[in-house]
């Protein structure tokens, strides 16, 4: 049985080892879902994956009986992979990202100097979705923002009034995404901020990650309102100058996340592990004084 509804259902899974927060999206029990920014469990220390994460999510979808149309991701993460491939088994969908992946895979398969069959046309997703695209399931229906900054692929997606942001900012006690990876770009962030402050006030913006203070407990739900008063870094009245030579600043101080090595080659194959040696064996390759 269907539920039309404007204020969509939103369950939050996170992840604390990466500090990524997972959505289910749906118009009540017994209709059909979205999956936003998935994990599989990767340790870097042994090379190993599991599948604890994800098993969550799939048990929250059996337990309120949905019907999963889609598994989206907000970008090619640098920081977890994506347990995309091993949802899709387990439960359908489609695999849908923001168009310019491509642009990060024809990047990286030079970094990593990929497999001369690897294909930089963003074929390895089931969808690649295009700024105001509008796709559906069920009675909801999910409208593309395409929000570069972080990377050239970054796209948020606004649910009735709900809108999950990737990777662009986060809690305002904690600010905005970096823009030091290759193709990132502070004033393109900038300006990708901006367009999500202009959606109502009252609109629920769903973080990717929270990296909380000590002085509070996880969060990953806030409004546009809250954002435009208090995010340290584009609160209303900060220009675009500003916001540049901030997060210039910033970025420069940070370290490379853990995962991004392998987090970058699993997800521009949107999921999938690199082709098998001889030996039957798939690999992650490290470039030395490559990055």
């Amino acid at each position: 049985m269907s539920h039309p509804s404007s204020r969509p259902e939103v369950q939050g899974f996170f992840d604390p080892s990466t500090a990524t927060v997972t959505y289910v999206v749906h118009a009540g029990p017994g209709t059909a879902c979205a999956i936003i920014d998935s994990v599989l469990d990767y340790d870097p220390k042994s090379g190993r994956t599991r599948t604890v994460s994800a098993d969550k999510v799939i048990g929250y979808v059996v337990e309120h009986r949905l019907q999963v149309q889609w598994i989206l991701e907000t970008h090619a993460h640098a920081d977890h992979l994506t347990a995309a491939q091993y949802l899709r088994k387990k439960l359908g969908g489609k695999i849908g990202i923001g168009r310019q992946i491509t642009a990060v895979q024809r990047v990286f398969k030079e970094v990593f100097h990929f497999e001369r069959e690897f294909r930089d046309d963003g074929a390895q997703f089931d969808v690649l979705l295009g700024d105001d695209e509008v796709i559906e399931f069920g009675d909801l229906k999910a409208k593309v923002i395409a929000v570069p900054g972080h990377t050239p692929a970054c796209v948020a997606y606004q649910v009735e009034d709900a809108v999950f942001v990737g990777d662009t900012i986060f809690m305002p006690d904690v600010g905005t995404a970096r823009c030091d990876f290759p193709g990132g770009d502070a004033e393109t962030l900038y300006a990708s901020v901006q367009k999500l402050l202009r959606l109502p006030p009252a609109t629920r913006l769903y973080m990717c990650h929270d990296y909380p203070p000590n002085t509070r407990a996880v969060n990953f739900e806030t409004t546009v309102a809250e954002q435009r008063a208090r995010n340290i870094h584009v609160h209303d009245g900060t220009t675009s100058a500003q916001f540049v030579e901030l997060r210039t600043k910033r970025d420069s101080t940070l370290d490379m996340p853990v995962l991004l090595l392998p987090a970058v080659q699993f997800n521009i194959r949107a999921g999938e592990m690199p082709p098998v040696e001889a030996n039957g064996v798939s690999y992650f390759k490290v470039p030395i004084n490559g990055l």
